[in-house]
């Protein structure tokens, strides 16, 4: 069997962990409360904000359809990038994005004034996934709902930076867009810093 449709260690810990968390907040009323009052990531001027929110908020995740989306991305594209980069550096930069994403959106915040909010979900560190498998596989066509027809990964990859920047300036949804683009961002430049270090090559 082709080793590349196994699930590695790296990628099935960590989706075990996400959906264990997630079991929790929804099964257990005092983890709920407790994981909603020191897990997710609170704005730094908060009273309840800690260091540590940087990594426990890539573990919590508001619905089932967040959560799903989230471990779906991450199976599909950390798959392959762990078996290609190895265990120990995939986990390097999984959560180098997830934490980079949560400072991005931090700054862009702080810098239009939006202070006080919270965040939780892995989306910056999968999205980060995305972009590594978009640069290091640009050529691949990947199928994505609702398209009918396949889109290469380096398309993908620079329509969703748009289409994130977009919806981060214009739509008030309640979505970290630009903690998405931050992720992104910063599993690019790891890439690129590995590349040019001869870590990697792609």
């Amino acid at each position: 069997m082709n080793p590349y449709f196994k699930t590695p260690p790296a990628v099935k810990n960590l989706i075990i962990a996400n959906c264990l968390f997630f079991l929790a907040t929804y099964l257990i009323p005092q983890a709920n409360s407790f994981l909603a009052t020191y897990g997710q990531l609170f704005w730094v001027g908060s009273p309840y904000f800690h260091f540590y929110q940087f990594v426990s908020y890539m573990f919590l995740h508001g619905s089932f359809s967040h959560l799903f989306f989230n471990m779906f991305a991450l199976w599909m594209f950390g798959r392959t990038l762990e078996y290609e980069l190895g265990t120990k550096r995939f986990l390097i930069y999984y959560f180098v994005c997830g934490v980079g994403a949560a400072i991005f959106q931090m700054l862009v915040a702080w810098a239009f004034g939006e202070t006080g909010f919270t965040m939780l979900g892995a989306s910056g560190a999968t999205m980060g996934l995305l972009m590594a498998f978009g640069v290091m596989h640009p050529n691949n066509q990947i199928f994505i709902f609702p398209f009918p027809m396949p889109i290469k990964a380096k398309w993908f990859v620079i329509g969703y930076i748009v289409l994130e920047l977009f919806q981060g300036w214009g739509v008030n949804d309640g979505v970290a867009h630009f903690a998405h683009v931050g992720g992104m961002l910063w599993g690019w430049a790891l890439l690129y810093y590995w590349k040019n270090n001869r870590k990697i090559y792609f």
